[in-house]
């Protein structure tokens, strides 16, 4: 599971690593019924305190998202999840702004990158055929 935080971000760090989990699932690139790393682990891999992530974990639990099995982990709810509209806007702007900001300092277009994330995505539904 790769999380990226930023501490100059002005976000919370638990509230990042809801957001990138959240993203993870609704990119299913968490499945349903897969295991978070532990507490202590994943505090040890993003070098914060348990705390933040028990509160991050705890946050995900709330809205269904995971849930927790005593004693076995915490896992992706098997549930069906479904992210509104803005949710999942919410999820990917953060990604758009990065994007465009790397585009701008090597001097690309926004219609250069426009052009290539319309190729991009052409190139993924061939793939999926």
């Amino acid at each position: 599971m790769n999380i990226n935080l930023n501490p100059a971000d002005g976000v919370p760090i638990y509230r990042q690593i809801v957001s990138q989990i959240k993203y993870l699932v609704a990119s299913r690139l968490l499945a349903r019924g897969e295991e978070l790393p532990s507490i202590r682990a994943l505090a040890q891999t993003l070098r914060v305190t348990p705390t933040t992530i028990l509160h991050a974990y705890g946050e995900l639990e709330a809205a269904g998202i995971v849930h927790k099995r005593r004693g076995s982990g915490t896992f992706v709810s098997d549930a069906r999840l479904h992210f509104t509209h803005a949710e999942r806007r919410r999820l990917l702007e953060p990604r758009i702004t990065s994007l465009l900001a790397e585009a701008h300092q090597l001097n690309f277009t926004p219609q250069d990158v426009l052009r290539m994330v319309t190729e991009h995505r052409a190139e993924m539904d061939r793939e999926g055929d």
